[in-house]
């Protein structure tokens, strides 16, 4: 027999509940939704509970946010680690990038695409530490930090479009799915280590000066 709700969601295992259960809601409501009465009662405890692991609905939203970010640039990093020309370094963050954000899409709309005007900013010592997947990318292309941030940023725009458009069922059907995936993360991993139309308008600007 499965144990009662009140000896099941104790502790360690009453915060896992708490985050499985506002991750849920935020995915199938959205954040109006969400309230920490409804998620006491979902996962059998009181409201007062829930503030002992978060002081507000918004701090548990991040929370979720920190875990989602947590997951993807451990993937990423440890991709971009591993053996090989700057290129297959890069294409293989590129893929662990876009396989988390289709494999985890609820997590990927919470970090990416939660927006509401009463929810709290995102800390920003927070935000440097999600970064920390943009900054795998830059790091590969072995450029000067500002050309290589622009790099990296390069890549993550285009893989974050791809990613949420394939979420958002907005790309065409008939397309090859995994074809495309690819195709896309040739062009903007193989782009990154070119010379771009910028780099040759700066080149050219500095020696007219």
């Amino acid at each position: 027999m499965p144990p009662s709700r009140s000896t099941r969601n104790t502790g360690s295992d009453l915060q896992r509940a708490i985050l499985d259960e506002a991750r849920r809601v935020l995915e199938t409501q959205g954040y109006g939704s969400l309230s920490t009465r409804r998620i006491a009662s979902a996962v059998g405890c009181t409201a007062t509970s829930i503030y002992l692991y978060f002081k507000s609905k918004d701090t548990l939203v991040h929370a979720l946010i920190d875990e989602g970010f947590t997951e993807l640039n451990a993937r990423v990093v440890a991709a971009t680690e591993l053996a090989g020309s700057p290129v297959e370094r890069l294409r293989a963050g590129a893929r662990a990038y876009v396989a988390f954000g289709l494999e985890r899409p609820a997590y990927y709309e919470i970090m990416f695409m939660l927006r509401s005007e009463q929810m709290e900013r995102y800390p920003v010592e927070a935000y440097r530490r999600a970064r920390r997947s943009l900054e795998a990318f830059a790091e590969v292309t072995s450029l000067a930090p500002d050309e290589a941030g622009r790099r990296g940023t390069i890549v993550w725009t285009t893989l974050h479009g791809l990613v949420s458009l394939l979420i958002a069922q907005r790309i065409d059907v008939r397309f090859d799915r995994e074809a495309l995936v690819e195709d896309t993360i040739q062009a903007a991993c193989t782009g990154a280590l070119a010379a771009l139309p910028s780099d040759r308008t700066q080149n050219g600007a500095s020696k007219l000066a």
